[in-house]
């Protein structure tokens, strides 16, 4: 290995770990699935909707709550909310006229939790 490129450290030589190519090769995911996952992650890839993730993370929440929580307009609170909707991450219930949000499911918490842990090591 050499690091020399001021990069990360590369071979000094060609050879294939064939038997570790091909172990990976096997639990690879096809590109679709991958596709889907980086469309996943792209979703975090936003602070408004990081926001109402997070108070939607505290409490099953409507609209004008998480506009006047956020300081944003209800139409862009709508705008991410569909965006989330849509991503399978937040869903939504009506109680007469009012529709409350909340996160999909704890699959969502937990990539919510594990990224606030993840950021708060360093």
């Amino acid at each position: 290995m050499d690091g020399r490129n001021g990069g990360a450290p590369t071979c000094d030589y060609l050879f294939v770990h064939e038997d570790a190519v091909a172990q990976v090769l096997s639990a690879l995911p096809d590109d679709e699935q991958l596709y889907d996952l980086a469309e996943l992650f792209r979703m975090f890839g936003d602070t408004t909707r990081i926001k109402i993730l997070y108070v939607l993370f505290e409490k099953e929440l409507c609209v004008c709550d998480i506009a006047k929580l956020l300081g944003i307009s209800q139409s862009a609170v709508s705008h991410q909310l569909r965006i989330l909707k849509d991503a399978k991450l937040v869903r939504f219930r009506r109680d007469g006229r009012t529709v409350f949000y909340a996160l999909d499911d704890d699959h969502v918490r937990s990539v919510l939790a594990l990224g606030m842990e993840h950021i708060l090591e360093k």
